[in-house]
């Protein structure tokens, strides 16, 4: 559970915009809304293996930028 305490003179905004910022940044949102719809276990491994491709391929360019300095 996520949990934010309101500091001295802190103004409603701010506590709701720090509260959001902890939302987003613990994922919740993202997971909420995968779980929305079913997925075949199938589509999942797919998935897992398109990101496995996406972040070689982004670590591949990386090093390549890195060598041409």
């Amino acid at each position: 559970m996520l949990q934010v305490i309101r500091k001295d003179d802190e103004s409603v905004e701010n506590l709701i915009r720090r509260f959001n910022k902890k939302v987003i940044q613990s994922g919740v949102l993202t997971t909420a809304r995968q779980k929305k719809y079913f997925v075949k276990p199938i589509s999942k491994t797919e998935a897992r293996e398109v990101a496995i491709r996406k972040r070689a391929r982004k670590e591949q360019k990386m090093r390549e930028l890195m060598g041409n300095r």
